[in-house]
């Protein structure tokens, strides 16, 4: 693999591991979406770093379960059922076009469906 092209995935890993970061502390911010893309970019560019998050006792374990099982944690599923019902509300009251409205909504509610039918990692349940 050319270092151009080493550089550009290393650089998209670091980007999104900072974004997943501030998505700790940051409320509607997500983590995990921004940690997988983290990791599998870190794979083309740094398999170091890769292992490093794979490792990472706060973000690791989302991340391998993910990529293992296609699981998502009972704690996550919810967190993210929360955020997108908020989501839900804010876009409620806020957008004024009817049908961009119901579409926004429906899609969102169409994502928490997928979330919270995916399945629970069994190897260190949550």
């Amino acid at each position: 693999m050319s270092s151009i092209r080493r550089l550009f995935f290393l650089a998209i890993a670091w980007v999104s591991f900072g974004l997943g970061v501030i998505g700790v502390f940051v409320p509607l911010m997500p983590t995990t979406c921004f940690m997988l893309l983290a990791v599998w970019a870190a794979s083309k560019g740094s398999p170091r770093f890769a292992l490093w998050i794979r490792e990472h006792p706060r973000f690791g374990p989302t991340v391998v379960a993910w990529e293992g099982e296609r699981a998502i944690p009972r704690h996550a599923k919810y967190l993210a059922a929360a955020m997108l019902v908020f989501s839900m509300l804010v876009l409620a009251l806020t957008v004024g076009i009817l049908w961009l409205k119901l579409a926004l909504i429906g899609g969102l509610a169409l994502l928490g469906l997928w979330i919270l039918t995916r399945p629970e990692p069994l190897l260190g349940r949550s």
